[in-house]
């Protein structure tokens, strides 16, 4: 489009110019015959009038002729009857002669009538013309040759756009759910490189909160497996039978101990689901915050009516005020129902335990206490995968991770009561951490039985052991 704009102001422009040069070559004539027809006003004379076409100029071809004074010149190339017309009419004129054109002015002698010819050849009527038709030319070749450049790059860059879109497209389908494309191109390229993005960032908030939600069922899935487990402990033991057992008998002890498996194996596999849910989320989204009162209120709703069951005195401190902690909701309530939740499994029913949430010193701690037998292996204890009970040994290494994330720790001690004390450290996101007391988070001058430095561990934010 372009190129044909540029080609309709060349081409009137050209046209312009050789009329230009056509209208400077009649004038140059005219300017000639004007010196022959002065000189003839004052003498007719063949000397002066001789000077006078010599003045004119060094061509012989181009130099004006006089007709009218006598016998006929040399030179002359107009036609009799183009000459008798200006003659008649006594007004200038220019006529069509072999080889180009020619300025006839008439010039009154008295009586007679001069004729003055100035002849004009076609290469003085086109002069400098043709060069600039070359200059011309070459702009409409180099106006054509941006154009196309011009086009290639644009067509490049929405086949380079439309390439992209397809490449993220295919990756997306592939699984890949982090692909993104930068926009360019074509407006409507464009457009449709920020719809990709919109899409994309949609899958990924669907396919997390369709993986939280999984995770949350397995959460609430924990407290009636708790329950299972410990109904089916309170059913009559299959390996206490002293005597012969009738066939019934049997059957019905095989039978407990099949829903006793059966109960575990499900409580190691919602233990595993949680843990690639939580893993999957992790890193999929940022780290969030919430707070820490209302995830252990809201979590000991469950809790406490297990616990009531069970006739355990339980007891929430410190919940009461709010206490912003830099991790997910979901990743905190996982990490305290695996804790409680190892409460109720390794515990005989009765056993008194407590939560207690406590802010200080640019530190967050959440402490679970129980009155029952403790941990004799801290170390082994949150080792992942590793249990003296029979258990997956997952519950505490979920603790551990979510810790980790908030830059913290867990560790295992006597508790005042009697039984253990898992005290989970999370970085305060008001305050700068640095290193503190920790019988002072958790209120452990007081306690009663005080163990030796060496039976203490802790483990730090890099998940090594310190003392």
């Amino acid at each position: 489009m372009c190129t044909l704009v540029a080609l309709a102001f060349l081409v009137p422009l050209g046209t312009n110019l050789r009329e230009q040069a056509r209208d400077g070559a009649l004038a140059d004539a005219a300017r000639r015959s004007a010196l022959v027809t002065g000189a003839l006003s004052v003498s007719t004379e063949a000397a002066v009038v001789e000077r006078a076409v010599t003045a004119t100029g060094d061509d012989p071809a181009t130099r004006p002729v006089v007709h009218g004074l006598g016998d006929e010149p040399p030179g002359g190339r107009a036609d009799g009857a183009d000459l008798d017309a200006v003659a008649a009419d006594r007004r200038p004129a220019v006529v069509t002669v072999p080889g180009g054109v020619a300025r006839l002015d008439p010039v009154s002698l008295g009586e007679t009538v001069a004729v003055v010819e100035v002849f004009v050849p076609d290469s003085a009527l086109t002069e400098g013309v043709e060069r600039i038709w070359w200059l011309l030319a070459a702009v409409c070749a180099a106006l054509v040759g941006a154009t196309v450049i011009l086009v290639d790059r644009v067509a490049a860059r929405a086949v380079d756009s439309a390439r992209g879109l397809v490449r993220a497209a295919l990756a997306v389908g592939g699984g890949d759910l982090d692909v993104r494309v930068e926009p360019g191109g074509p407006r409507e390229l464009a457009e449709a490189g920020h719809a990709f993005n919109r899409m994309a960032d949609r899958l990924v908030v669907s396919r997390t909160d369709e993986r939280e939600m999984v995770a949350d069922l397995s959460h609430r899935l924990r407290t009636p497996l708790t329950v299972l487990r410990l109904d089916a402990e309170a059913l009559e033991s299959d390996d206490t039978s002293v005597g012969p057992l009738s066939q019934a008998e049997l059957d019905r002890l095989r039978g407990i101990r099949r829903i006793r498996q059966a109960i575990v194996t499900l409580e190691g596999e919602v233990d595993e689901l949680i843990t690639a849910t939580r893993k999957a989320v992790t890193q999929e989204t940022a780290p969030g915050s919430c707070d820490a009162s209302e995830v252990v209120r809201d979590r000991m709703v469950f809790w406490a009516a297990l616990a009531g069951d069970q006739n355990r005195p339980h007891r929430v401190s410190g919940a009461h005020l709010r206490i912003p902690v830099p991790v997910a909701r979901a990743e905190l309530a996982a990490a305290l129902d695996a804790v409680i939740g190892n409460v109720f499994r390794y515990t005989p029913q009765g056993t008194a335990f407590e939560v207690v949430v406590s802010r200080r010193d640019g530190y967050v701690a959440i402490r679970i206490d129980d009155a029952g037998p403790g941990i004799p292996d801290p170390d082994r204890a949150l080792r992942r995968g590793t249990s003296d009970q029979g258990s997956t040994g997952l519950g505490l290494d979920i603790a551990r991770r979510v810790a980790l994330q908030a830059n913290g720790s867990v560790s295992i001690d006597r508790a005042r009561m009697g039984g253990a004390s898992v005290v989970m450290l999370l970085a305060d996101p008001d305050a700068a951490p640095r290193p503190v007391n920790r019988f002072g988070l958790v209120g452990r001058m007081a306690r009663e039985v005080r163990e030796p430095r060496s039976a203490r561990r802790r483990w730090g934010s890099r998940g090594t052991e310190v003392d």
